[in-house]
């Protein structure tokens, strides 16, 4: 099913933020991770979320409105060193004041690459949600690309790491994931 879907603007500060009633669903994780991709495969578009070869592509915060009922938020990637220094530094407070000051912020989506383990990038990006209380669902993307017989003890590392009770497995891909994925979004409907 595709998704009506536009962009909205991107931002670096609260001031610049839209303006709106809809839920916010925010979309985290570390350059190259695939949160461009997920949001595409998602929604039933390939081309809303610009995907490049090249991590650390999205700089700014990117706002998207789904089908007049959710406005999703793609962060910067944590954790690429590519990115100029004087960029990545802003990176750090302007995700932090769009996940603690966000009036509209219902959720948080935290990617992580299910073929490898947990970075302390991401461990603190789950801790630091806890410490704001900011509900979250982790995702482990690219689950296409690890076999069959691995994905159990793969996904229970990951929960042991991250001290998480679910983790939702995703390809986008395969879709694999999706309809999970969409059912946790629509609790925020």
């Amino acid at each position: 099913m595709n998704h009506k879907a536009q962009f909205i603007k991107s931002t670096v500060q609260k001031n610049q933020y839209p303006d709106t009633h809809l839920p916010g669903i925010a979309f985290s994780g570390r350059s190259n991770v695939g949160k461009s991709s997920l949001i595409n495969c998602l929604i039933g578009q390939n081309k809303l979320a610009r995907i490049s070869s090249t991590p650390g592509r999205t700089q700014l915060i990117n706002f998207f409105l789904i089908d007049d009922s959710w406005m999703f938020i793609d962060l910067p990637g944590y954790g690429y060193a590519r990115v100029p220094k004087n960029i990545r530094a802003k990176w750090g407070p302007m995700i932090e004041e769009l996940l603690a000051e966000c009036s509209f912020l219902e959720m948080t989506v935290v990617l992580v690459d299910a073929r490898h383990e947990a970075t302390t990038l991401d461990k603190l990006m789950v801790d630091w949600l806890r410490q704001y209380e900011i509900t979250f669902t982790v995702v482990a993307t690219k689950i296409d690309k690890v076999s069959r017989s691995k994905r159990a003890k793969f996904i229970r590392d990951l929960q042991r790491d991250l001290s998480v009770s679910r983790i939702i497995p995703f390809s986008s891909v395969t879709g694999e994931g999706k309809k999970e994925l969409w059912e946790e979004i629509s609790k925020y409907q």
